[in-house]
């Protein structure tokens, strides 16, 4: 991995970041999340999820009470047990462990205490990836594109408990994330 290419996007990354709040931005916020994270191939003669850790940052840039840009940095790691979702032991298998990078849109419902949302957007994974099924024999290490697409429930007095499940499609290595997680915001400031 080639770190003056991290270290540029993630430059990037902080100075867009900047110029956007000084525009239309009107509450920065942070975001946590852990959860349950899984991987499974597009196509596979058995049933194959692959189990594993979930875990994300987000920089939360509230420009309106229904929508938010959220850049965002996560981790995900899965691995096979060598067994189909019946039980049944099976060769075929599809696991991740990466980094994810990239930044989503959130639209929200401005509903109290209880607020569904849709996130969209668009990102890289940066690690070790592997789908072995009667289809595909993948095997790759690097940078690859994704797609993030959410859905969930923003909870309580302030929408600062978020639950909900994230999804990225990495169509280069025929497989695909999938994230239950739990997440708390801690705003950083308000603008009046």
């Amino acid at each position: 991995m080639n770190n003056k290419l991290i270290k540029g996007i993630l430059f990037l990354f902080l100075l867009a970041s900047n110029s956007i709040e000084a525009q239309f931005i009107k509450e920065t916020a942070i975001q946590g999340q852990i959860g349950f994270g899984s991987t499974a191939p597009y196509r596979s003669s058995d049933e194959i999820v692959n189990s594993g850790f979930f875990a994300q940052g987000e920089l939360v840039l509230k420009a309106a009470s229904w929508f938010e840009l959220r850049p965002y940095l996560g981790f995900i790691s899965t691995s096979s047990d060598g067994e189909d979702v019946n039980g049944n032991p099976t060769d075929e298998k599809a696991e991740s462990k990466a980094v994810l990078l990239g930044g989503k849109a959130r639209v929200r419902a401005p509903i109290p205490w209880v607020a569904p949302y849709l996130e969209l957007g668009i990102g890289t994974s940066i690690g070790e990836f592997e789908t072995l099924t009667f289809y595909h024999d993948i095997e790759k290490g690097g940078i690859i594109p994704h797609i993030p697409f959410s859905l969930g429930l923003e909870l309580g007095r302030n929408h600062d408990v978020d639950v909900g499940v994230a999804l990225y499609y990495q169509p280069t290595v025929k497989q695909g994330v999938a994230a239950l997680s739990f997440g708390l915001t801690f705003p950083i400031n308000t603008k009046d």
